[in-house]
């Protein structure tokens, strides 16, 4: 783990009230006040002039990356720094990387699968990372490519997956041993093979694993439509980063091409609670608007209770969208969770009666059947 304010100011001459503390040519006023930032990444630790060998050499050792980067085109692979992801965040996804045989008759129409193959899921779209070419033709592709022969030179430890607990052993193993140690003979981004099998769902269920634990990059012989969008979704959820909220644009949404007498619809701007609605109605059989408002990717209650969902912000929101004048519907359906400030709400827009709604987005649809302006 990288040293602390505390633990870098031990070792200058300040803290052992010994000659030249305080001495202010690293550019701040303090030995502490430059151990605060050399710990921030803010100072270079060759600032200070007096700083002893013995806190070079554990510093330079602590700061080390503890695994290597390897870039492929656009693609990052490795690089990461902690073992889990709440002590700060994971860097670069596991890649899902594809062998293609060009020596088999079959490939092309695996290739062409390939590029076809693409998931979206919360403002993201997703697909296969690599194609790694093998056999004697090297096709021009979309999406990112190496050789066979190149991929197995750029440095990337690759582990075939022939035993569950010995492969999660050694992953493990390798990655602790890279954060803790940073020792050169840990450093290298590790990937996971699996030989071609028909079995989809063992391998989906052991890549999952893999994938958490800690596999930078997984190699698959065959392409399953179904068990990279289960792969994708879940490397998805485990590679956001904790400290930012996925959040969505705040804006007014359409669906199936409304009118100004469709219905309306509202909820934050928090990219999980705007997908869900958001699919529910792609699905009705009416038009529809989401209005969306800005909640700085907070959930509904989690708004609600922050102050960042008030009456105030939605009547703010709906004047600079003009949305009075662009419908004739004056029914606005909150989230049911809101239904607390039904009364608020319609006090502080005054053009538009609320409408309390569901508290989950898969009731919408039987909840649409009953109000009064859906034919």
């Amino acid at each position: 783990m990288a040293m602390s304010g505390l633990q870098i100011f031990k070792y200058l001459p300040a803290a052992k009230k010994a000659e030249n503390s305080n001495c202010k040519k690293c550019g701040c006023p303090t030995c502490m006040a430059f151990a605060l930032k050399l710990a921030k990444g803010g100072a270079e630790i060759s600032s200070c002039p007096h700083a002893p060998e013995e806190l070079i050499a554990v510093f330079e050792h602590e700061t080390k990356q503890p695994q290597k980067t390897i870039e492929i085109q656009d693609l990052k692979i490795g690089g990461e720094n902690v073992l889990y992801r709440h002590e700060k965040t994971f860097v670069n996804k596991t890649a899902f990387a594809v062998i293609v045989d060009t020596d088999k008759p079959s490939w092309q129409s695996k290739l062409k699968r390939l590029e076809a193959c693409e998931i979206k899921r919360v403002n993201e779209v997703m697909k296969v990372d690599l194609v790694i070419f093998k056999g004697t033709e090297q096709p021009d592709t979309c999406l990112n490519h190496i050789s066979y022969d190149e991929f197995c030179s750029i440095g990337i430890k690759i582990i075939e997956d022939n035993n569950f607990s010995d492969t999660i052993k050694e992953l493990v193993e390798t990655r602790t041993q890279a954060i803790l140690t940073r020792e050169e003979k840990y450093s290298a981004p590790v990937g996971i093979y699996f030989k071609n099998s028909a079995d989809y769902s063992k391998i989906c269920a052991r890549a999952a694993f893999y994938l958490c634990k800690y596999a930078n990059i997984l190699l698959f012989d065959d392409i399953d439509e179904a068990m990279f969008s289960t792969l994708m979704t879940l490397r998805q959820n485990i590679f956001t980063d904790p400290q930012k909220p996925l959040q969505v644009e705040s804006k007014i949404y359409e669906f199936n091409n409304p009118d100004e007498n469709s219905l309306i619809f509202m909820t934050t701007n928090f990219a999980l609670t705007f997908f869900a609605v958001a699919n529910e109605l792609e699905s009705l059989p009416v038009p529809s608007y989401l209005i969306v408002t800005p909640a700085e990717g907070m959930s509904v209650l989690t708004a609600w209770s922050a102050e960042k969902f008030t009456a105030q912000m939605v009547a703010k929101t709906l004047k600079k969208l003009d949305f009075a004048s662009k419908v004739k519907n004056r029914k606005i359906i909150i989230p049911g969770l809101l239904a607390h400030m039904k009364e608020e709400l319609e006090e502080a827009i005054g053009d538009f009666e609320i409408v309390v709604g569901t508290v989950e987005a898969y009731a919408i649809s039987d909840f649409v059947k009953n109000i009064d302006n859906v034919s």
